[in-house]
């Protein structure tokens, strides 16, 4: 179960030269659930989320357009990556930016302090570097080009060639650290999740680690190393600091100790700059390593991961646009296991959308609180004595509760979706079977009657309530409706953990007009 703790959540830092698509998206509105679900646990609850704005890529691409790197990041930041998460209902803490003084000043004292510690030299350096992953490229993910770019050496993901760098910069002792990165992943075996991405992990670090090239001299656009202004310190370090300076690392220490170690939730692509660098790093500067990484997979579209390059990228907004931003997160935290790849498809979200969510959810919501209107004057009836129908929807109710606080605890929100699920199946079948409608006609069936729409109406209160981290706008209205006076969002004696108990929404209660939750859409 969740507990009444600390618990910090962050989103990878976006790279915002590339559009917001829906892999992005999926990120956001996973770690924004989770987050949700903490938050109405009693948890105290901090999600971070944000943008990673400098390298040599967006710099080049700030002069492509004429305008300065900051201007161009700018630009980016307010005309795409802010509206995404207003698209999505997103309810972030913060949001980070990489060009923000806090970040910069703190991730200059950090790497003043690994100096200090005898963990960076100075060298030299030559490889392959992909400006599109802004990283030095290992020999796993070096192809060899065809086509266009046939004889030249590309990048496995990008496939554009890639560029020969040799310069002098400054070197983490990454090879240092591989001993106690293995003694982690042995001692803590959730550190990384799930155990696909785990075996990844263990297996490259068993491989051997080399030192890293912390630093880039031959352009400016970044964080100056602070003993030597003539480098940069490299975009991908940079960046994997914003976890600890949006919280206060180097200027806010009470609230760095409420807050850290946090939990990151990453694309698998990017996996082992967090499962890796990223703890060696806090190692070496005296901090506790993360909580934990979850690697989710890729959304595919047409059997490829989403690529701008491509032209396999989604906006979100061709989703929410027809089917609304509760459909869309549904929909994407329910049908693919997360920590695997999931193809993405329009007939399945609508075939999805119109079975789970309109005739499913959306109907039983409707004609439980339309007959309440009708039979009983928009009053919540008194339930009489529970016969043994009744008994078993309370029964799938607390087990749906307590199976989906169980997989939240291990990050599965499509299994928490699917125990929730089970309260919208059962409470569908027990208005069939009950035939509130038939009751209605007798006036010696009055007390069972209402009986039935109470253990309904009841059952829509622990929906509302499960539900609201996954769908906060439709949980919202239908919380409204049950005649809520506070807003779901703030109403904390309605936490998570106390969904599953039954008799919380008190006889008597006016219950108000609901209109359709999800409507149903027309499809060219």
């Amino acid at each position: 179960m969740t507990s009444a703790g600390s618990f910090y959540i962050t989103t990878p830092i976006y790279y915002p030269s590339d559009l917001p698509h829906i892999g992005h998206g999926y990120t956001s509105v996973a770690v924004d659930t989770l987050a949700r679900w903490h938050r109405q646990g009693g948890d105290d609850t901090w999600m971070l989320t944000g943008t990673d704005e400098h390298g040599q890529k967006m710099l080049r691409a700030a002069a492509a357009n004429g305008v300065t790197p900051q201007q161009w990041v700018d630009k980016l930041v307010a005309e795409s990556w802010f509206p995404l998460l207003k698209t999505l209902d997103v309810a972030n803490d913060d949001f980070i930016r990489t060009t923000q003084p806090r970040h910069e000043e703190a991730v200059q004292a950090f790497f003043q302090a690994l100096y200090d510690r005898g963990y960076i030299y100075a060298g030299e350096y030559e490889a392959l570097y992909c400006v599109g992953c802004e990283e030095f490229k290992p020999e796993s993910e070096i192809v060899d080009g065809t086509g266009p770019f046939e004889g030249l050496k590309v990048c496995a993901i990008h496939s554009k060639p890639l560029e020969l760098l040799q310069e002098k910069n400054y070197f983490f002792k990454l090879s240092e650290f591989q001993d106690k990165l293995l003694e982690l992943y042995k001692t803590e075996p959730d550190f990384v999740r799930p155990d696909s991405a785990r075996n990844e992990v263990v297996s490259f670090v068993k491989q051997g680690l080399k030192d890293l090239s912390i630093s880039r001299s031959t352009f400016d656009w970044g964080i100056k190393v602070p003993w030597d202004d003539s480098h940069v310190i490299y975009v991908w370090v940079d960046a994997l600091l914003n976890y600890v300076t949006a919280i206060g690392y180097g200027t806010d220490e009470e609230n760095f100790q409420r807050r850290w170690p946090a939990y990151h939730v990453v694309g698998k692509d990017i996996l082992r700059f967090h499962a890796v660098i990223w703890p060696a790093l806090l190692m070496a500067a005296g901090l506790e390593v993360p909580r934990g990484v979850f690697a989710h997979g890729w959304l595919l579209v047409g059997g490829e991961k989403m690529s701008k390059s491509k032209l396999t990228g989604i906006a979100p907004t061709e989703i929410t646009d027809v089917f609304g931003s509760d459909a869309y997160r549904f929909y994407f935290l329910s049908a693919i296991p997360f920590g695997h790849d999931g193809s993405f498809s329009w007939e399945d979200l609508s075939a999805r959308y119109q079975a789970e969510l309109a005739n499913g959810f959306g109907n039983l919501a409707s004609r439980t609180t339309a007959m309440i209107e009708r039979y009983f004057e928009g009053i919540v009836p008194a339930p009489g004595e529970y016969a043994e129908g009744d008994l078993a929807v309370q029964k799938t109710v607390r087990d749906a509760a307590a199976a989906a606080d169980a997989a939240i605890e291990r990050f599965r929100i499509d299994e928490a979706i699917t125990a929730i699920w089970t309260i919208v199946d059962e409470l569908n079948g027990y208005i069939t079977d009950n035939e509130p409608w038939a009751l209605a006609k007798d006036d010696a069936q009055r007390e069972r009657l209402g009986t039935v729409l109470y253990t309904a109406a009841e059952g829509l209160r622990a929906l509302a309530v499960l539900l609201s981290p996954v769908m906060p706008i439709a949980t919202e209205k239908l919380w409204i409706a049950l005649g809520a006076a506070e807003s779901l969002g703030r109403l904390q004696e309605q936490g998570i953990r106390e969904a599953g108990d039954w008799g919380i929404l008190k006889p008597g209660t006016s219950v108000n007009g609901l209109a359709p939750l999800f409507p149903r859409v027309e499809q060219a």
